[in-house]
């Protein structure tokens, strides 16, 4: 049985079309992302199958619920991250925690003898009497990890979970979410880091104008939608060098900013091209999700 299943997901806010039908298929114990610039829908599709907002149309089953009918039965057996910490900054790390267990109806005894154990996961052990406002932007992320796990829950849903982290608490939060993995848990996220959706989800889908525009493995959509090798170009005389030498050894090339991405099956020519021409940079390296992604999204910014 999925964990979340959704069926033709419709939301329209005004004359404009949030979500347009969309179809997810989530399994248990897998880790699967949700993909898209700003205005995909990511958020507002998150909102709908915890039952916050309800559909225009189509179905939703979570955790075997109905929602948004019977969306409060359903959100006890999930764990929700949101995109921006919420913590309560009047209260101690423990106490937030001690706070947020009594939303689910647990007895409060059960609650302090889980409390140790997410302390030692957020990696806060020492930290229980620590006042909110005192800790960094990491220690606040993970201690809103372990809060959604206060109710043990089967699923994990976390909105953008690394946004505005170092990479040092960033690697600290994938390595609790593999965590989480072998403990059998059922991961949905939503990021805007193209690395982090490619080293932790198994399957993904990458939203746009609300629709689902592509879905698989990281790795399978690599393969199916861009060359295997990128050549990035900069440098003086980039623009002739791009015209002659990129046309003729290039499958694609996209320009952006002041440099140019080849996309290519074979770079050697390319590389050769490029060995005998100092005056232009390059960098050789495999084509990842984020090539993928701008493909099939575009290089435009989105506001």
């Amino acid at each position: 049985m999925a964990v979340l299943r959704v069926r033709g997901l419709r939301k329209s806010y005004g004359t404009r079309c949030v979500v347009d039908g969309v179809d997810l298929d989530i399994r248990p114990g897998e880790c699967f992302g949700l993909l898209g610039p700003n205005g995909a829908g990511k958020t507002t599709t998150l909102k709908l199958c915890l039952g916050l907002i309800a559909p225009d149309s189509g179905s939703i089953e979570l955790m075997g619920f109905d929602v948004p009918r019977q969306a409060r039965e359903a959100r006890h057996a999930v764990g929700v991250v949101p995109q921006f910490d919420n913590l309560d900054p009047d209260f101690t790390v423990t106490e937030n925690l001690l706070v947020y267990g009594r939303y689910f109806g647990l007895p409060e005894a059960t609650i302090r003898a889980r409390i140790p154990a997410l302390l030692e996961f957020a990696g806060l052990g020492a930290r229980g009497d620590t006042p909110i406002q005192t800790l960094s932007g990491g220690m606040k992320r993970r201690l809103t990890l372990a809060r959604a796990l206060i109710n043990d829950p089967q699923l994990v849903i976390m909105d953008e979970p690394t946004t505005g982290l170092d990479p040092q608490a960033r690697h600290v939060i994938w390595e609790r979410l593999r965590q989480l993995r072998t403990q059998g848990k059922t991961i949905l996220l939503t990021t805007h880091f193209m690395e982090e959706a490619e080293r932790l989800c198994n399957r993904l889908v990458i939203m746009d104008h609300g629709r689902i525009i592509a879905e698989g493995s990281p790795r399978a959509l690599i393969e199916r939608y861009t060359e295997p090798h990128v050549v990035e170009v900069h440098g003086e005389g980039v623009d002739a060098w791009a015209k002659d030498v990129g046309a003729r050894h290039c499958e694609r090339i996209e320009r952006s900013g002041e440099s140019f991405y080849c996309y290519t099956r074979d770079a050697r020519p390319l590389i050769a091209e490029l060995e005998a021409r100092p005056a232009l940079a390059y960098l050789h390296r495999q084509a990842n999700l984020e090539d993928v992604f701008l493909k099939l999204t575009g290089r435009e910014l989105r506001d």
